[in-house]
């Protein structure tokens, strides 16, 4: 019981759910405008509008200026780790999902071409196949972040951080 107070009684812990879980929010938000669904792993999926990531560092960031001052070793490395966090997001990630959005692609085209084959092969030997279709397998494709994303989770987190009173 005194962890569990002692976790809700950390004001930067506080304000990086809170930040994180905002950001989820807004996204699980932009995603059900346009379709009227709600889709369930925008609340918890990476990439999209804001950057979750972005948005949690930043708010740590700025709550280590606020609670320890902006010469502290704590601000010192939370500034460090929320900059390769935000790199992270734009670079790394982002490029994993285009190279996951060709593989996709490609899988699709691959899967068309052995249809026709084996259609092509099934009307030559005039026998079906009694072996069902695999389901595809997909590569998730929606797991970094354009600079903008990073840049309004960043804000936001900045914003929270600032608002939310340090205890």
């Amino acid at each position: 019981m005194d962890f569990l107070r002692s976790l809700t009684g950390n004001y930067i812990i506080n304000i990086g759910f809170l930040s994180w879980f905002a950001a989820q929010f807004i996204k699980t938000l932009l995603a059900y405008l346009p379709s009227r669904k709600v889709s369930w792993e925008r609340m918890v999926g990476s990439g999209g509008m804001p950057s979750s990531h972005s948005s949690l560092v930043c708010s740590v960031a700025v709550g280590m200026a606020r609670k320890t001052g902006f010469t502290s070793p704590e601000f010192a490395l939370a500034v460090v780790l929320a900059g390769i966090v935000m790199y992270d997001a734009m670079g790394v990630r982002r490029a994993a999902g285009e190279q996951a959005k060709v593989l996709n692609r490609m899988a699709v085209d691959f899967r068309e071409v052995f249809q026709m084959l084996r259609e092509e092969l099934d009307a030559l030997t005039r026998g079906e196949s009694d072996r069902p279709a695999e389901q595809p397998k997909t590569l998730k494709e929606f797991i970094g972040h354009t600079p903008l994303e990073v840049l309004c989770g960043a804000v936001l987190g900045i914003v929270i951080a600032l608002v939310v009173p340090v205890f």
